[in-house]
């Protein structure tokens, strides 16, 4: 059911409690009727001056893959087929690319991060999945947890009684959902989004506002106890749908109340229509003490840090003075973290009760720590070192377990389920996870690991995957984007081209010498590179200039312009390679993750 207007000025839902005052603030209201007005109508946050698309740009972006392995090639085909089948209309000019599978809406913890993946298909698309979430800000800085579409609020009546933590807003079109957080892999895409379109210093500003607004709303909510250490309230701040440490814990699955579980004038689960409502079970609820959230939380702190950590880049973008103040305090969140939740002798974090009681599962949010970028070089080396490669833990046959697999709490539950199944979502964070430390290689690891089990499973994709045998399970058997978008990144760190756009620089790789023949090309407005392997040896054009040509078994980093700046052990084992560039040759032993700077003068 949903929300009703209350004299106090807040709002009641059908148990008479009160739901966050501002859903129903006049500022609100203003802030939604002067600027959400439909994209390209008049709103001046996200219009052009022509009255065209917000933050126009002429940017095209384009990528092939031709391979002599027709498994590969199948693979990459499908995938790029079924991506495109998640593209749906959200507003009345807005295309957004949605997580599938049996997912229509947009999360914050999915479409920003998928949208910039698929910037090298279509930047439109990409920077719509940013700007979704920037629509549906709240006045006092809340980032939506999910946005859903017009025509799928008023097919289901939600425009005219939407449901409770909900906020219609018909100028926009748009149904935001403030129930939860629900991840927060926003930042550092929309951060890339803006060196994608051609560096719009209109978009960056409003990029900036958004992060600070939302980081200050982290502070001011989520640290209820005041220890420094931010919280997670229910399943669905941080995504983990029925993972067995947070029900066995009894964390409510939504919240949306603006004070934490067992505050004052909150649900209370010894109350069956609440347990049902908030908990979304039935029987005897919890004694208060088996509630045990909130949670000090790995997760909620990394949101902060990576916003604060993504301000300072934009500050100094913008030049605005407050690089050293953001850095500042993003390292700030980092030493909180290290000092409250981060144990040496176990080389993980470990999130707290709401007692301060350690909760003991070694769990894959390490991983996600990794991706925003929290951990320093020694944390992630440890965590990767001891745990990640290890089979007793994360490694499993089809790796990338939510729950150390010797953990008792782990859990092998098909469907929609953060226990066990290694989640798409998790492959697809893990790239960048790996890549912020300079941990290629496993990244090569698990690409080899991914790929044939997708194969396998008929060219499907679907959300999850069972650790020891690879059959597929989710809301549905295929279609799921970040499986999708995983395999496609996995595909380019192997055999193909990547554009890091914020560091200038691209990437070509080529990691199997005695592997299969194939093709890359990525086309970035009047940019256009190819890679061609063939018989164990690749070559790198830009345009039809050659830039180089390289013994296959490694990465080739250069510039956005072709000059070669480093070579990278992205193999497994120790491998020889010969590097010709402009008549010269450099030969190079590398090995895994190692990093080589060719002298190759002027």
């Amino acid at each position: 059911m949903g929300s009703t207007p209350h004299p106090t000025g807040g709002l009641k839902n059908c148990h008479g409690l009160e739901v966050a005052k501002v859903f129903n603030s006049p500022e609100v209201i203003h802030r939604f009727s002067a600027l959400l007005i439909a994209i390209g109508l008049g709103v001046p946050f996200l219009r052009s001056e022509e009255g065209g698309p917000p933050f126009p740009f002429e940017i095209e972006t384009a990528a092939t893959f031709q391979s002599s392995d027709p498994a590969l090639q199948r693979l990459h085909d499908t995938a790029e087929a079924r991506i495109r089948e998640n593209i749906v209309p959200f507003t009345p000019s807005m295309k957004v690319l949605v997580e599938g599978g049996g997912y229509p809406n947009a999360w914050l913890e999915t479409q920003p991060m998928g949208g910039e993946m698929f910037a090298k298909r279509d930047l439109r698309i990409a920077l719509n999945n940013q700007l979704i979430f920037m629509l549906a800000q709240r006045d006092d800085g809340r980032l939506p947890g999910m946005v859903v579409s017009g025509a799928t609020a008023r097919e289901k009546g939600w425009d005219h009684e939407p449901p409770e933590g909900h906020i219609w807003m018909p100028e926009a079109d748009l149904l935001a959902d403030f129930e939860m957080i629900q991840g927060f892999c926003f930042p550092e895409p929309a951060w890339k989004m803006y060196h994608w379109i051609g560096r719009d210093r209109g978009y960056l500003q409003k990029l900036h506002e958004a992060l600070a607004g939302f980081d200050a709303w982290l502070w001011r909510t989520r640290d209820s106890n005041g220890d420094g250490l931010l919280e997670t309230w229910c399943v669905w701040d941080t995504g983990e749908d029925n993972s067995t440490r947070l029900e066995s814990r009894w964390a409510p699955s939504r919240w949306p109340f603006e004070k934490p579980p067992g505050a004052e004038g909150v649900p209370d689960p010894s109350n069956p229509e609440h347990l049902k409502r908030y908990w979304f079970r039935g029987g005897p609820g919890p004694t208060g003490d088996e509630v045990r959230v909130p949670f000090a939380s790995m997760d909620v702190m990394a949101y902060s840090y990576s916003a604060r950590a993504t301000l300072a880049k934009i500050a100094a973008e913008l030049e605005n003075g407050e690089e050293t103040r953001w850095r500042q305090r993003a390292e700030e969140v980092r030493q909180r973290l290290i000092d409250g939740l981060w144990v040496p002798e176990r080389s993980a974090c470990f999130d707290l009760d709401r007692e301060g009681k350690r909760l003991p599962e070694l769990i894959h949010n390490n991983l996600r720590c990794m991706w925003y970028g929290i951990f320093t070089q020694e944390m992630a080396d440890a965590f990767v070192d001891e745990h990640l490669l290890n089979p007793e833990a994360f490694w499993t046959p089809v790796p990338l377990v939510s729950i150390a697999i010797d953990e008792p709490l782990f859990k092998n539950a098909p469907g929609n389920n953060w226990s066990g199944q290694p989640q798409g979502l998790t492959y697809q964070r893990t790239i960048g996870a790996l890549e912020n430390y300079g941990r290629h290689a496993e990244v090569t690891r698990l690409g080899r690991k991914l790929l044939p089990v997708l194969i396998r499973n008929d060219f499907k994709f679907a959300q999850q995957l069972d650790p020891k045998t690879g059959k597929a399970s989710g809301q549905k058997k295929d279609g799921y984007g970040p499986m999708i978008l995983a395999a496609l990144e996995y595909l380019t760190r192997l055999h193909g081209i990547h554009l890091d756009v914020a560091a200038g620089e691209v990437w070509w790789s080529a990691v199997d010498a005695s592997g299969h023949d194939f093709t890359y090309t990525q086309t970035w407005g009047e940019r256009n590179y190819r890679l061609q392997c063939k018989d164990g040896r690749f070559e790198g054009f830009a345009g039809d200039r050659l830039l180089f040509a390289c013994t296959a078994g490694t990465r080739v980093v250069t510039d956005l312009d072709g000059k070669v700046l480093k070579l990278i052990g992205i193999a497994p084992k120790a491998t020889t390679v010969t590097l010709d560039v402009d008549g010269r040759r450099v030969e190079a032993t590398l090995p895994p993750n190692a990093v080589h700077k060719p002298s190759l003068g002027d």
